[in-house]
């Protein structure tokens, strides 16, 4: 759990400031639980400066709560959370200070927002929020305000959290989390479980992942796990303490992020890495006449695939149906049940290319189309598919055929914007296994849509 928040001060000499408002949002991770914001008396003159600059002044103030009037609220909203911040040394400094004139003792776990920025988005600009967020197309309003700067540092830490593909924020928090022994409450952890698309981690006492999935229903698969016989199973029961999730909404992105999530932690309990993902493809060539020919066959090398599949019965499935679906030669295509020179009549098939009346020409364009629509080859595209919310989206970019990685946006200019686009993606490594999972993907299921940059 964590508590995003923002205090705007008086200014002054250090330690001597006093907050002006606060805003803070307890955010478990996916989304915003509880909330508060206030003005706070801070029962000194505001220095100028800061006035002109937040728009606070002291007549605002004068009916406004006192800080021991809103402080036991500070303590129940941040109880057992992470503090988030934009530079969060400042705002743990000022609370600390105000509790200690109180006489109490405030302790709380941080993150920096700012730290966390520089480490995942080392190419910015700057790392200050306002232009930090304006990079990444997140809509800001009421800047140097509490509430306006708070909202804006949780959407950069949703942000910074999706970008977080080593899993580094979530490793400290379990650190601090499971101090001490945990018993084992596998009924609770079900409850907690979303039954929505993502992927689900588990952890161990000591912190550490040891194990990782993707899910369209992360509640029944968690349960399974905890359900399931075996050896291999009965450990991951024993040592599993603690379970968290990250909803992505399409599961093509889910299927991406889980790809690249095994590869980077290496989680104790991962399913067999095999280094493909497939073993068949769909190979293109030109026969002795200058056709285009269509060939499945064991992966074995690259030239001239035009799609990858993991049988060889899939690979023949997918040459079929795209030689019906188009009219193309049965037997040019090599099929094992090719009956004739001709096509037969059942599948509605064209004859023009064996009575010589389509040019090789004609006939070679014909294939081309067919085969790039199930094809990233040379494709500079943004898949659009489901976010995590109500009016939420996720992008896949594709550049030059290669998968570059994903993010979510909310707004059309985030995605019409290359710039900003390209801010908001999640940088992945792509390679033959993601275009794999992209084009099985396309292949069987539909998507939002799909923008072509160069159009």
């Amino acid at each position: 759990m964590y508590a995003v928040l923002d205090i705007e001060t008086t200014g002054g000499k250090y330690n001597e400031e006093g907050i002006t408002e606060i805003a803070i949002h307890k955010f478990d991770g996916h989304q915003v639980v509880d909330k508060f914001i206030s003005l706070v008396n801070p029962e000194r003159e505001i220095q100028p400066f800061v006035i002109n600059l937040t728009g606070i002044n002291n007549k605002m103030l004068r009916t406004a709560p006192k800080f021991h009037e809103v402080a036991k609220r500070i303590v129940e909203i941040t109880q057992d959370s992470v503090l988030v911040a934009h530079n969060a040394q400042f705002d743990y400094r000022i609370l600390r200070t105000e509790f200690r004139r109180l006489g109490y003792n405030f302790e709380r776990k941080t993150l920096c927002t700012v730290d966390l920025a520089k480490r995942l988005i080392p190419d910015a600009e700057s790392h200050s929020l306002g232009k930090l967020v304006r990079s990444l197309g997140i809509p800001v309003s009421d800047r140097h305000r509490a509430n306006g700067d708070a909202l804006a540092t949780l959407k950069l830490f949703k942000v910074l959290l999706s970008k977080d593909m080593d899993k580094s924020i979530l490793s400290h928090v379990m650190r601090s989390e499971t101090e001490g022994e945990l018993s084992p409450r596998q009924l609770d952890i079900v409850e907690q479980m979303p039954s929505e698309t993502g992927i689900y981690y588990m952890y161990n006492k000591e912190g550490e992942l040891i194990f990782l999935g993707k899910s369209n229903n992360i509640k029944k698969k968690v349960n399974q796990h905890f359900i399931k016989n075996g050896d291999r199973a009965r450990r991951i029961q024993k040592e599993t303490k603690k379970v968290i999730f990250e909803k992505t909404g399409s599961e093509l992105v889910a299927l991406l992020k889980e790809n690249e999530e095994l590869t980077r932690n290496k989680p104790k309990y991962a399913h067999s890495n095999r280094k493909k993902l497939f073993s068949h493809a769909v190979y293109q060539a030109v026969d002795e006449r200058g056709y285009v020919t269509l060939k499945a066959a064991s992966h074995t090398f690259s030239k001239g695939v035009v799609t990858t599949f993991n049988s060889l019965q899939g690979a023949q499935g997918f040459i079929r149906q795209i030689t019906i679906e188009n009219e193309l030669c049965l037997e040019l295509n090599g099929l094992p049940d090719a009956k004739s020179k001709y096509l037969d009549s059942e599948y509605g098939g064209s004859k023009e290319i064996c009575r010589d009346s389509e040019t090789v020409l004609d006939y070679n364009r014909r294939v081309s189309e067919a085969i790039t629509r199930f094809s990233l080859a040379n494709k500079n595209v943004v898949i659009v598919d489901k976010g995590r919310e109500t009016g939420e989206y996720s992008a896949i970019l594709i550049k030059n055929g290669t998968f570059q990685g994903f993010g979510f946006y909310d707004l059309n200019h985030q995605i019409n914007n290359i710039h900003i686009l390209e801010s908001i993606i999640t940088p992945m490594k792509g390679d033959a296994n993601t275009t794999h999972i992209i084009e099985s993907y396309l292949r069987k299921k539909r998507v939002i849509r799909i923008l072509d940059l160069n159009s």
